[in-house]
């Protein structure tokens, strides 16, 4: 893999990629052992305020910053250099270059740092245990944003990489990111310091704001996490855009600072960067906010942009965290000598003697920014930049080596090392800088602890006062803090709203006073302003969301006059005409062969019962009762049986005929003539017994069913024995199977009427109608359980009359001439067929 030789940062707004000057040509000098930086030289020309200071004012987090820090490195490896007792004899080199605030820019260098030394590829090995990357170490980047996109990259090589300034807490996970170390404390720390803060004076109503990128989301979510179990309130929590360029950033920060306005709270913590917190002080003064207290961190407290926002100072009161860092002694001297030094030609002349030695044809660290600063430029901002944790990071390599090499006071041998060799020494043991001890915790950071800053006006001028520390436990000089209220003591900041009618209480914590107004549920109604829960309506009455009272449940059945009922209806006089139709058409030509061949008087029967079975339908539509219930069943039952029982002795004269043709003259005269009614007799008889079991063992029943709809109370019949329903049916089951047995096989001449073949279809009709009604009918328990009975009657009523009855009218009405005694021959006067010798 090769790394692309011309750096793209012109695209952010960055720094240009060519030529070199005196200073910038400094960013890089060889070395027995290199070190990678990631610093923020560049400007990103968006995120630029548009007021009208001077530029270095506005973008000294951009800029400035950056530049100092870079010289806080090349101070440290100066010092490094010149001891005689930490690396003697030998070199540490530096390669640095601008991260642009862009991962790519920051991911662009570190690709470069992964090349194999004296190369500009990047090997594909499976074993990197020999292999020596262009750095044995990287200082950097600055932001949490960045840091997560290159601690993977380095990771994945066991690199050491020191942060100067990442705090977010994801990168805590060492599992993830082992080889990843940084020299400030990480944002769990912060968020336990602000909440101590806050228990100090009992403020437990608070807002929280953080700015849309990885250090404010991250912060502040490691806050809520810890004030959720030390009772207290989170008024409002909202995202502040980084992009102020984009069109909807200003509505965004409007709506937050109405949204803070709306929940009357006095204390606001803000995990923010510079420029975001910068635009929402803005906007909330000029939206008049109010005074309140603001707790901030080092990432917008110490800015001088921010400081100098017109009528700032009618924010109220700011609070905050910052580092708690030392100075680092003949940096300011150093950098004094350094500027003035660029300014003489033969700084400049030794600058590009040194610029030619190194490798020019990768990553330019030209930096056009550089060419132009001057002392009186950096001096302000000098004084305030912290430079001790890029100094300590520096440090911590060169310990790192110091041990790893095993170098003494005589010097040090000059021994491959690589970079994963020296993660154990970063890990194990303390070291000293400037006579300060620090050492790497399990989290590889550096909790130094914090200092409380205040803001302190004194005649129109900020002085940035230590009020406090921190570190496991937190000090305030409360005498020292001049609030903003009246009597310039500490204002309170309790929950104080009043839900809405319907609304309760849900209590957060332990603390009564932390509660968000939650409406009630369905089925619940409110009872009292102070209510910390919704009371449960009784049964018979229901309740809309947000209610403050119950109202009586209505009745759900299936009515007369619902479009569904009124369709149902109309296909059951369908049917009850279609069957008395038929039954009328049969009875007047009863005597014909046709009529006959069906089945004669019987079939009238059958007709009648379809009539009845049809006329049930209007058992299911109504109000349902006990009653009801009851007969639903039975009616159902007794029709479906007293139609196939008209088909049995049909479907075993068939049978005897067809199958048994040497017993048929002996048995025929049991299922034909009036013997057949016998069959029909004690087929009704059986159903009615079944009938009566079913009573006995368990007749269905009304059942109030107030779970299944919201608002109504569901009238429906219940099955109270599964049993005494398979019996009740199962015997008009097996009626069908019976003659479904019979007929189904049997073959009859062309020349012949197949009366066999209606049977079959009746049957197989009802079987198939009966598969789905028996799984619908199992699971429904609504008003569509009535509508599935229903269904089926009708269903099971048009298959018998379409596939046994309908063709025999059509014979009858339009093809008179097919009625005769041959093609409608009875079976009974067939010739038996004599067996074949």
């Amino acid at each position: 893999m090769r790394i692309p030789e011309l750096w793209l940062c012109l695209s952010f707004g960055c720094a240009a990629c060519s030529g070199s000057s005196c200073l910038s040509a400094q960013f890089r000098r060889p070395g027995d052992f290199m070190l990678g930086g990631l610093f923020p030289f560049g400007k990103d020309a968006v995120n630029l305020s548009t007021r009208s200071e001077p530029t270095l004012l506005l973008c000294e987090r951009l800029f400035t910053d950056g530049l100092i820090w870079a010289l806080g490195m090349r101070f440290a490896i100066d010092q490094i250099n010149n001891s005689s007792s930490l690396l003697p004899g030998i070199t540490l080199g530096y390669d640095m270059y601008d991260t642009c605030f862009e991962a790519l820019g920051a991911l662009q260098p570190s690709l470069l740092f992964l090349t194999r030394r004296g190369t500009t590829g990047i090997d594909v090995l499976c074993n990197y245990t020999e292999y020596q990357p262009r750095v044995t170490a990287v200082i950097g980047p600055h932001k949490s944003d960045l840091c997560l996109v290159t601690a993977k990259l380095f990771s994945s090589f066991l690199i050491p990489q020191v942060s100067y300034g990442a705090s977010s807490e994801t990168l805590s996970n060492t599992e993830l990111y082992p080889s990843f170390y940084r020299t400030v404390p990480g944002d769990k720390n912060l968020a336990e310091a602000v909440v101590l803060l806050l228990n100090q004076y009992g403020w437990n109503w608070v807002a929280t704001v953080g700015s849309d990128d990885e250090y404010g989301r991250g912060a502040q979510a490691l806050f809520l996490s810890v004030v959720g179990s030390d009772n207290i309130c989170i008024a409002f929590e909202g995202l502040i855009p980084t992009d102020l360029a984009e069109p909807s950033a200003r509505k965004q920060m409007e709506d937050t600072v109405r949204l803070i306005n709306s929940t009357k709270v006095n204390v606001i913590v803000l995990f923010a960067l510079s420029l975001s917190a910068q635009a929402l002080l803005e906007h909330s003064i000029r939206m008049g906010l109010g005074k309140k207290v603001w707790i901030g961190t080092e990432a917008w407290m110490l800015s001088e942009s921010t400081a100098s926002i017109p009528n700032i100072q009618s924010i109220g009161t700011v609070l905050g965290f910052v580092m708690r860092t030392g100075t680092v002694p003949g940096f300011q001297e150093y950098v004094a000598e350094l500027l003035s030094s660029a300014e003489q030609d033969e700084f400049c002349r030794h600058s590009r003697e040194l610029s030619r030695l190194v490798n020019a044809e990768v990553l330019d660290t030209h930096c056009p920014q550089c060419d132009h600063v001057t002392l009186g430029d950096i001096w302000p901002v000098l004084r305030m930049t912290t430079v001790q944790p890029v100094h300590v990071a520096v440090y911590s390599v060169a310990h790192a080596l110091h041990r790893a090499l095993g170098c003494t006071l005589k010097g040090c041998p000059k021994t491959p090392i690589s970079s994963w060799q020296l993660l154990h020494f970063m890990n194990s043991l303390p070291f000293d800088v400037n006579g300060q001890s620090f050492r790497f915790d399990q989290s590889h950071g550096t909790n130094t602890g914090y200092r409380l800053i205040f803001w302190a006006w004194r005649d129109g001028t900020l002085t940035y006062l230590p009020v406090g520390d921190y570190d496991q436990s937190l000090y305030v000089r409360k005498s020292q803090i001049q609030f903003h209220t009246v009597d310039r003591k500490e204002p309170t900041s309790e929950c104080f709203r009043r839900c809405q009618p319907g609304q309760f209480r849900r209590i957060k914590g332990f603390n009564l006073c932390c509660y968000d107004c939650t409406d009630c549920p369905e089925n619940t109604f409110w009872s009292s302003t102070d209510s910390t829960s919704c009371s449960p309506c009784p049964q018979h009455q229901w309740a809309p969301a947000r209610s403050t009272q119950c109202q009586d449940r209505s009745e759900r059945f299936l009515f007369w006059a619902e479009p569904l009922a009124v369709a149902l209806l109309t296909l059951m006089a369908l049917s009850t005409a279609l069957s008395c139709l038929t039954a009328l058409l049969f009875l007047k030509h009863l005597r014909t062969p046709l009529v006959q061949a069906a089945g004669g008087a019987r079939s009238l029967l059958a007709l009648l019962c379809l009539v009845l079975l049809s006329l049930s339908c209007c058992l299911y539509v109504g109000k349902p009762d006990d009653g009801l219930c009851t007969v639903q069943q039975l009616s159902y039952a007794l029709g479906l049986n007293g139609c196939f029982a008209t088909f049995v002795p049909k479907a075993l004269e068939i049978t005897l005929v067809t199958e048994f043709p040497r017993c048929a003259p002996g048995l025929l005269r049991w299922v034909t003539r009036g013997r057949a009614w016998l069959l029909v007799a004690a087929s009704l008889l059986a159903q009615g017994l079944l009938c009566l079991c079913h009573l006995r063992l368990g007749a269905d029943y009304l059942v109030a069913d107030y779970k299944t709809l919201p608002s109504e109370v569901l009238l429906v019949c219940g099955t109270k024995s599964w049993v005494a329903f398979a019996l009740l049916h199962g015997f008009n089951s097996c009626l069908a199977f019976g003659c479904f047995l019979c007929t189904f096989m049997v073959q009859t001449p062309g020349r012949r009427y197949n009366v066999a073949r209606g049977i079959t279809f009746a049957t197989l009709i009802y079987f198939v109608v009966w598969i789905f009604f028996v799984v619908i009918f199992a699971t429904l328990r609504t008003v569509l359980r009535a509508v599935t009975q229903i269904c089926t009657i009708l269903a099971t009523t048009l298959g018998i009359l379409g596939s046994y009855f309908m063709p025999k009218c059509y014979i009858i009405v339009f093809r008179p001439d097919l009625n005769t005694g041959d093609y409608f021959q009875n079976p009974t006067e067939e010739e038996p067929e004599e067996d074949s010798v």
